[in-house]
């Protein structure tokens, strides 16, 4: 599936590289903050000793820096967008489309969710363009 980059999503992508000497396999730009997806096993390299590399690049591009480790599983590829938090996922398909149901501890929902909506919105962004799931529900 190719993924279509912005120049601004492209010159972050090959920055963060450059720094890190993680492959990343997509550069999603929001308001606040860019988040990069990381071959799977290159999570450490793209973080470094101590989160050096995340710390040098926000400083460079003056944003927060979100890392994801990618996984061709799409349970744990959501599973990972999330990580930190606890969740269980189940993909279902409805209508010839592919939802992911997401579990959680009902104290941990907002966080999930995240403030207007961001975090919820960043994980079907990037599970629609890795492994093209519909929707996200959280219960």
């Amino acid at each position: 599936m190719g993924l279509k980059l912005s120049t601004e999503s492209i010159r972050f992508l090959t920055l963060f590289e450059s720094l890190t000497g993680a492959s990343v396999k997509d550069c999603l730009v929001q308001e606040d903050k860019v988040v990069f997806v990381v071959k799977k096993g290159d999570m450490g390299t793209a973080i470094g000793k101590g989160g050096i590399n995340i710390e040098r690049t926000r400083e460079i591009i003056g944003k927060k820096i979100e890392v994801v480790e990618y996984s061709d599983d799409p349970v744990e590829f959501i599973v990972n967008i999330f990580k930190p938090i606890n969740i269980t996922v189940k993909i279902q398909e409805k209508d010839d489309k592919k939802i992911a149901i997401i579990n959680v501890n009902p104290q941990l929902k907002g966080l999930v969710i995240g403030k207007g909506g961001k975090n919820i919105n960043k994980a079907k962004e990037l599970a629609k363009r890795h492994h093209n799931i519909e929707s996200i529900i959280v219960k």
